[in-house]
């Protein structure tokens, strides 16, 4: 497990990245004029002036969910080569045996 470390760490910090870089994007799309709430208006909906910055959002969680699966499948594949060595650890014993 402490191998899975350094990887754990580069992970969190590309995550920190991401989400510092999706926070600055939807800080910079806001329009001028509009930092505060402002209800909606009918007009507004009609001309399709409302908007919701989720693209930063949604970036982000389908970086969570890639990160986390990709460290998974890192995690899988070191313990079935580990499992793979102990088997041929015992097959060999095995066959010494005989």
């Amino acid at each position: 497990m402490r191998r899975l470390t350094p990887v754990v760490r580069g992970a969190m910090g590309l995550l920190f990245t991401v989400v510092l870089a999706a926070a600055t994007l939807a800080a910079q799309t806001v329009p001028p004029g509009q930092e505060g709430f402002r209800a909606a208006t009918p007009e507004d909906r009609a001309a399709g002036q409302e908007h919701l910055p989720a693209t930063p959002l949604v970036f982000g969680a389908y970086a969570i969910v890639w990160l986390v699966l990709v460290i998974y499948v890192l995690s899988l594949w070191r313990r079935i080569a580990r499992a793979e060595r102990e088997v041929a650890e015992v097959r060999a014993k095995l066959e010494a045996r005989s």
